[in-house]
C-alpha cells in the first residue's frame, strides 16, 4: 500500500495538542509512521514536500520532516503531467500547493493521501483517482 502524507499532516504533531482533534490526528500519524518505520506501508515523498518543508521556519520541525524522506520508496520530480494535473485538480477548487501534492500522489499511484486540512478532504470527496482520508479515518482502514 502506498500513501502520501501531506505537510499539514506532517506538521500535526506539532500542533496545540490540548485540542482533543487535533491529538488524536498526532496519534493516528504517529502510529502511521510507525508502520511506515517497519516497511508494512509504502511512504512516497515529493518535490513539494521538500519545497514546502525548506520554507518551516521552525528548524526542528524542518529538520524532523525531512528524516521521513528517507523512508520513501518513490521521491517524485516535478515533470509536465504533474504541472497539468496539478492544474486540473485546481479547477475544483483546491489550492495550488495542495493540488502539486495530490497530482505527485496521483503520479506515483498512492492509494491514500493523508491529510488534516478538512476543507481539502471535502473538496476531493469525490476525486476517484485515490481516497483522501484523514489520519484518523485511515487508521480504521488499516484495522478492518
Amino acid at each position: 500500500m502506498r500513501i502520501y502524507l501531506d505537510n499539514c499532516c506532517f506538521n500535526r504533531p506539532f500542533d496545540d495538542q490540548r485540542q482533543v482533534k487535533i491529538k488524536l490526528e498526532s496519534e493516528a500519524k504517529l502510529f502511521v509512521q510507525a508502520r511506515i518505520a517497519e516497511h508494512q506501508i509504502h511512504l512516497v515523498w515529493s518535490y513539494i514536500l521538500d519545497y514546502e518543508n525548506d520554507f518551516n521556519p521552525f528548524k526542528e520541525r524542518r529538520d524532523s520532516i525531512r528524516k521521513w524522506k528517507k523512508y520513501a520508496v518513490v521521491d517524485i520530480e516535478e515533470t509536465g503531467w504533474i504541472i497539468k494535473k496539478a492544474r486540473t485538480i485546481t479547477n475544483l477548487g483546491v489550492k495550488s500547493k495542495d493540488s502539486l501534492h495530490v497530482a505527485c500522489a496521483v503520479a506515483s499511484k498512492c492509494d491514500y493521501f493523508l491529510t488534516t486540512d478538512v476543507r481539502l478532504i471535502n473538496k476531493l470527496k469525490n476525486f476517484q483517482e485515490l481516497a483522501v482520508i484523514n489520519p484518523l479515518s485511515f487508521i480504521s482502514i488499516l484495522e478492518e
